[in-house]
């Protein structure tokens, strides 16, 4: 029970940071499920934000503080790689919008997957 609990929390850490960035950087009103709340996340979405989260808590303990030399656009290139693999693993065939590359996702996804990181780095 402990390790849901701990991947719940990271979950959320993830999923708040993801909201705060949709509603900072998106270009008008957000898709209501770009903002919704922890309950009203389904199921793979809850586990994907929660294992990213992790990955990323994992990847800043191995750097030793390092990782806080990379710039912001590596940090959100780090979480968007961790992403796609989750749409991946859920996703047998996902759309080609869901698994976009840096350069090819909108301006207001690069900047949230940005803050994203940096929230995490924060603790």
């Amino acid at each position: 029970m402990k390790g849901r609990a701990l991947s719940e929390e990271a979950g959320r850490v993830f999923r708040e940071a993801w909201i705060a960035g949709v509603k900072k950087h998106y270009p008008g009103e957000p898709k209501p499920g770009y903002i919704a709340r922890w309950e009203e996340t389904p199921e793979w979405e809850r586990q994907a934000a929660a294992t990213v989260c992790e990955q990323l808590r994992a990847f800043l303990q191995v750097s030793e503080g390092s990782a806080a030399k990379l710039t912001r656009e590596q940090k959100g290139r780090f979480v968007s790689l961790c992403w796609i693999a989750q749409i991946y693993k859920h996703f047998g065939d996902p759309k080609p919008s869901y698994v976009a590359d840096w350069s090819e996702q909108p301006e207001w996804q690069r900047e949230t997957n940005s803050d994203i990181f940096e929230a995490v780095e924060r603790g």
